[in-house]
């Protein structure tokens, strides 16, 4: 079945990680297995070759860089003007990746359709291109406003303005505090641009403001249950409610320790812990009987968000068993419609309400 992804951390991985995407995944991992340099190395999960082996013909595919002050106890880049450096520098792969036919950026209705009838009518998918829709995850690399305006132009089309700890326009994940003054500001101009708000890693706090003031369309993209797995990265049931009134569509995220209670990063294990893909169920069931159907909830793997093997599920062993899906779904009772508005269709539909 056609699946579409909504948040990919590819061009991180082939600036930082310094990944050639293109290559076959176990040729990625055979040439990083002597490397320390980062937890993941030579456990990958995502290359070009296996997006298409699991017909992952599309996916919201982000840039990102964090600014961070000289206290931070998290990584990040020690200017804004460094950011932004950064979120070009994966702007440029993006489209060298365009120009190489592995990619094809998606900016409208147009091009999603062109794109939908390509890989849906095609023998064989060995060879197409890989649709993308560009993201950018945390705002911190917007110097100003008219970073906003070039960013549109090159044809960003989702921002999530917050990130891990302390931002610039919004606070994220293990942190809380309103939106400052910059952040309002921004969402304003999201707004004027009709641009995709991503609550991914809001704090609750900027949550709740972010939802009164933006007007525009809201989706998130790589998302979790807290009544599930206590933690401020996952939504409480009230900002699910909030997202269904705003017709959201929520991904599942695969990153382990937002899977399951109790997993302890760099300690717990797939083997240890039992953790399986089909324990997503569990937060795609509790997000539909909230809604009472399945129209809010999608696929945003996040499974190259810095971790690899050694933090997804035991028994996936690349992005193509996002497959497996289908089978767990059915089993559990999902009809057929269900199961492709899961897979893409969702994501398909929102998209036309937002562009239209």
């Amino acid at each position: 079945m056609f699946l579409f992804d909504a948040h990919l951390d590819l061009s991180m991985n082939a600036v930082e990680w310094n990944r050639d995407l293109t290559q076959d995944l176990y040729a990625i991992r055979e040439r990083e297995k002597n490397l320390t340099d980062k937890p993941d190395r030579g456990k990958g999960v995502v290359s070009f070759p296996e997006m298409r082996k699991g017909n992952i013909g599309m996916c919201v595919a982000t840039q990102i860089a964090r600014f961070v002050k000289p206290d931070s106890k998290i990584p990040g880049w020690h200017s804004q003007a460094q950011a932004w450096a950064q979120t070009q520098a994966q702007v440029a792969w993006y489209k060298a990746m365009e120009e190489a036919g592995e990619m094809v950026q998606i900016t409208d209705l147009t091009g999603l359709y062109a794109h939908l009838k390509l890989w849906q009518n095609a023998e064989s998918t060995e060879k197409l291109p890989i649709g993308y829709i560009l993201s950018l995850e945390g705002a911190d690399s917007f110097i100003g406003l008219k970073n906003l305006e070039i960013a549109y132009g090159y044809g960003l089309r989702a921002i999530g303005p917050a990130h891990y700890g302390p931002g610039v326009y919004a606070y994220g994940t293990d942190s809380d505090a309103p939106l400052s003054q910059k952040g309002k500001d921004l969402l304003y101009e999201m707004d004027k641009l009709n641009m995709i708000l991503d609550a991914t890693h809001l704090c609750d706090t900027a949550f709740w403001e972010a939802m009164d003031i933006y007007k525009g369309p809201v989706w998130a993209s790589h998302n979790l249950v807290r009544a599930i797995t206590p933690h401020n990265r996952q939504f409480s049931d009230e900002m699910i409610r909030e997202l269904l009134n705003r017709k959201a569509v929520i991904g599942m995220a695969f990153d382990a320790w937002m899977m399951i209670p109790g997993w302890e990063r760099g300690k717990s294990t797939p083997e240890s812990t039992g953790l399986k893909i089909e324990h997503i169920a569990q937060h795609i069931d509790h997000i539909c009987q909230l809604a009472g159907n399945a129209f809010h909830v999608g696929i945003g793997s996040d499974l190259d968000g810095a971790y690899g093997k050694e933090q997804s599920p035991g028994d996936l062993d690349s992005i193509a068993d996002l497959q497996t899906i289908t089978a767990i779904l059915e089993r559990r009772g999902y009809t057929a419609d269900d199961i492709e508005r899961i897979m893409w269709r969702n994501w398909v539909d929102f998209l036309e309400r937002s562009w239209s």
